[in-house]
């Protein structure tokens, strides 16, 4: 398995594990992060480079679809955060930021199960 996927799968197991474990407090520190550097919502940027690192990566695996998709919409989070305005994304980031607890560990839960599931694809587990 590639070691850019595992670290992808890092990233997202990480994520994942915040959002279960304080979603209230990684939303209050990523809301203090944007409010004392609203230029950072561009490094979503790095989403977008990370999707197609997936998609060229995904040759091999099992769960080709998954991944197709997956990788798609990295790309397109991404794309969206470094090119649109300020006032096409802010309505975006807000809804995004207030949501109710439950809704973050959902995503979290989500995100956990891509990284295992991307980890058993690449016969790492």
């Amino acid at each position: 398995m590639s070691y850019l996927l595992m670290a992808i799968a890092g990233l997202w197991m990480a994520d994942g594990i915040a959002l279960l474990v304080a979603p209230l407090r990684v939303i209050a520190l990523l809301k203090e992060s944007l409010a004392a550097s609203p230029s950072i919502i561009h490094w979503s940027a790095i989403s977008a480079v990370l999707g197609v690192i997936l998609i060229l990566q995904i040759g091999e695996l099992p769960y080709h679809p998954l991944w197709l998709i997956v990788g798609l919409a990295m790309i397109a989070k991404g794309l969206f955060f470094f090119f649109a305005s300020h006032e096409h994304y802010y309505p975006v980031v807000q809804w995004c930021l207030s949501r109710e607890a439950v809704d973050y560990r959902f995503w979290g839960l989500g995100l956990c199960t891509l990284s295992v599931l991307l980890l058993n694809a690449g016969g790492a587990l």
